[in-house]
């Protein structure tokens, strides 16, 4: 059964006549076309017993259509009322829908009262968000193909990054490199800012690379990935440039264990919040609990962070097909910071990662 089709199957099992899909990363999900519309409307409308069709910006209609989308694409031009055009393309198809499932996590407010400005009777106590919470929970073949080959970029990325830390070059310069290269391969997106962070810049859990030069005997952390197909990668390795403290060899050996054993336990049937206590246990009996500051991982896909959430009080089970990160940090201010990443696909047998550089303490030689 197609994306769009379980979601027709969903609005007529629940009697709703309409469902509005706002989130453009969604709207990318259901029909091929990837495209932040910024401050423009694009929306994607599905009925339960008719054809869905994409609205968007004048500008983007042709991009739609060469995606291969074999429904109706409606555009409109900046000046005119983008709503009142969605009200008389959804009247010509279906008459005055009644009941409305929205994405409650997603459309604004302005949307909002725009799209119910137009249909005033109309009730909008639907929530899509769930629903596509839970479909993109599972991922497909295909999608595990993709997410595959945008883990061994990943890989590369690191292979670059680790070439190119050398005394004289700052966080931004080794960023600079992994991207330009990536770029002569072919690979012209990244999955987020990639992060090189240095010594206690690395303490940091949400820093960024600075245009200081990177320091000999001092940690660094890469956090990185790619974007291929639509899919994305997204991993964590910390690495000695030079030789470092034996403090330091000792935050590192206790992130990697929490690390390693969670992704050892991650079989169907353990839950999310018991997942994410095993890795916390590891780090709290060594005295760093305090600086783990951050849920264990999050689902990916299409974008980083996707549903599900790997914390405390989660109680999902976890099942086959499931995709998310195990990532353990230990960040100590001034001090140190590691983190230790891998993105996991959910098997029979267990997690297998889509990552798979040595997550070993590796030595890079003073250059």
């Amino acid at each position: 059964m197609s994306h769009i089709s379980s979601v027709q199957k969903w609005l007529a099992d629940n009697d709703y006549d309409v469902a509005y899909v706002s989130d453009f990363m969604n709207i990318q999900y259901f029909t091929g076309f990837s495209s932040d519309p910024i401050e423009r409307i694009l929306a994607l409308f599905i009925f339960p017993d008719k054809d869905p069709f994409i609205f968007a910006p004048a500008l983007e209609v042709e991009a739609v259509k060469e995606t291969g989308w074999k429904y109706p694409v409606f555009g409109y031009l900046d000046h005119e009322d983008a709503f009142a055009k969605i009200h008389d393309h959804i009247v010509d198809l279906e008459g005055s829908p009644k009941k409305w499932a929205i994405e409650k996590n997603n459309l604004t407010v302005e949307k909002f009262t725009a799209v119910q400005k137009q249909f005033p009777q109309a009730e909008f106590n639907g929530n899509l968000t769930p629903f596509i919470e839970q479909l993109k929970l599972f991922k497909t073949p295909e999608e595990l193909k993709d997410l595959e080959i945008a883990g061994k970029w990943a890989d590369k990325a690191f292979e670059i990054g680790f070439n190119a830390l050398a005394k004289g070059k700052t966080e931004q310069d080794i960023v600079a490199e992994i991207e330009y290269q990536l770029k002569l391969q072919g690979i012209m997106h990244m999955s987020f800012d990639t992060l090189i962070q240095s010594g206690a810049n690395a303490a940091e859990a949400h820093g960024a690379p600075r245009k200081v030069n990177v320091k000999p005997n001092e940690l660094c952390l890469f956090d990185l990935g790619v974007v291929y197909n639509g899919y994305i990668s997204d991993a964590t390795r910390t690495v000695a440039f030079g030789e470092v403290s034996q403090h330091a060899q000792d935050v590192y050996k206790v992130c990697l264990e929490a690390q390693l054993t969670a992704q050892a336990a991650a079989k169907p049937g353990i839950t999310a919040a018991q997942l994410d206590k095993i890795a916390r246990d590891i780090i709290d009996k060594a005295g760093y609990g305090e600086y783990f500051n951050h849920r264990l991982g999050h689902g990916i896909g299409q974008s980083e962070h996707e549903f599900p959430s790997i914390m405390a009080g989660n109680d999902l089970e976890l099942q086959p097909g499931m995709c998310f990160s195990i990532e353990p940090g230990i960040y100590i201010p001034g001090d140190v910071g590691v983190r230790i990443e891998d993105c996991v696909h959910i098997t029979e047998n267990g997690a297998k990662p889509f990552t798979h550089t040595s997550k070993e303490l590796q030595v890079l030689p003073l250059k």
